[in-house]
């Protein structure tokens, strides 16, 4: 018997790809009608969160945070069966994750935290990827069950809260990658350029690509052989800036970066490749 905790958009489509692989599942949301709702699909509601884990071998959540995660377990404690194991896919902390794991492994459980790089739609496929770290042994045995729930399961070693750390890394990425498109709508919309020819131009161009060689030469320390000199770079950060200024349009992140690469000029960098800019992010 599996318990899930936290009805969700993630948690109520990991709950009906559960039941069409044949699983029997318990469901709880603070929100009851929530659960109520994944009961046409197969799944028993409860509106006591102890009474859905009670039968339960395993308990996953899809919480919001690292209060809320502590707030639902500690209510769930007294329906919990002996050497019960909790999977908590909920972004958190480091720090959270890490004191959970210990607190309840001296409490007679088993915690693993397990976050996901996953939408709505991935839950429902059981595609995309979900990650790992910590005793290894325990990740091995979970691993089969684990793994068809996602596309991908990535194990980041033995280190407890390494794989709450690699989720907050990648969504910082996404953040600043989201902010990022949202200044260049905003610059083309400056310079009446229409989405569709945005559209056009990322189709045959992928800057996507780009990543992987990107990311090594901003980490290789050696900066003195530009593919983009950080002058030319700041000469058109300008010109981004002076357009959507012109339109009244404004813009949120380019702002940052243009004084981010006026510090760096100023420390005599502006002959170096532009990514020098990221040097002191890596540095040691």
């Amino acid at each position: 018997m599996v318990a899930f905790l936290g009805m969700g958009l993630l948690g109520s489509n990991f709950v009906r790809a559960m039941i069409n692989k044949g699983n029997r599942v318990n469901v709880w949301n603070r929100t009851a009608s929530k659960a109520m709702a994944l009961e046409q699909y197969g799944a028993k509601a409860f509106a006591n969160v102890s009474d859905a884990v009670k039968d339960a071998d395993t308990i996953h959540l899809t919480l919001k945070d690292d209060a809320t995660v502590d707030e639902v377990l500690a209510m769930a404690t007294p329906g919990l069966k002996p050497r019960a194991i909790i999977i908590d896919h909920t972004t958190t902390s480091v720090p959270g994750a890490i004191q959970r794991t210990n607190a309840w492994k001296e409490k007679g459980f088993t915690y693993l935290h397990a976050p996901v790089f996953m939408g709505p739609q991935n839950a429902l496929d059981s595609t995309g990827y979900m990650l790992v770290s910590g005793e290894q042994a325990l990740i091995s045995k979970l691993e089969p069950e684990l793994s068809k729930m996602t596309g991908k399961l990535l194990n980041f070693g033995p280190e407890e809260g390494k794989a709450a750390g690699m989720k907050l890394t990648g969504n910082c990425f996404l953040v600043a990658f989201t902010a990022g498109i949202a200044d260049t709508l905003a610059l083309a919309k400056a310079m009446d350029i229409p989405v569709s020819d945005l559209s056009t131009l990322f189709d045959a161009w992928n800057p996507g690509a780009m990543l992987p060689a990107r990311l090594k030469r901003m980490t290789s320390g050696a900066y003195d052989k530009p593919s983009w000199e950080l002058n030319m770079a700041r000469k058109d950060t300008g010109l981004f800036i002076q357009a959507a200024q012109q339109k009244g349009i404004p813009l949120v992140v380019i702002p940052a970066i243009a004084d981010e690469m006026d510090r760096w000029i100023k420390k005599g960098h502006g002959n170096d490749d532009w990514t020098v800019i990221g040097s002191g992010a890596v540095s040691h």
